[in-house]
């Protein structure tokens, strides 16, 4: 059995959701849906994408990790995208019933 024996062959988005205790728990994305997690060694991770919401680019081939790399730029882009969802649905108009 391997560690990322549920996900097939193929290249994912990995979002590094926490780190505690040298251990990261990680979601896999592919086409924008999440395909599947794990808890590893915070140490396979690039150095550059251990900290929480890092999102790195992996290939899988027979279950197995073949390669991590850190993506900051798209990193950035998420994190501006989720911050201009907030500010919409923040400042939506006011309705008949408020003061």
């Amino acid at each position: 059995m391997t560690e990322f024996e549920g996900l097939t062959d193929g290249t994912y988005t990995v979002v590094v959701d926490a780190i505690e205790d040298g251990l990261a728990t990680v979601f896999f994305e592919q086409d924008g849906d999440e395909v599947g997690d794990a808890l590893i060694d915070a140490a396979r991770l690039p150095e550059n994408g251990r900290h929480a919401d890092a999102l790195l680019r992996t290939t899988v081939t027979d279950g197995e990790v073949i390669d991590w790399s850190y993506e900051r730029d798209k990193a950035d882009e998420r994190k501006q995208a989720a911050q201009d969802r907030f500010e919409r649905l923040s400042s939506r108009a006011p309705s008949d019933e408020d003061p």
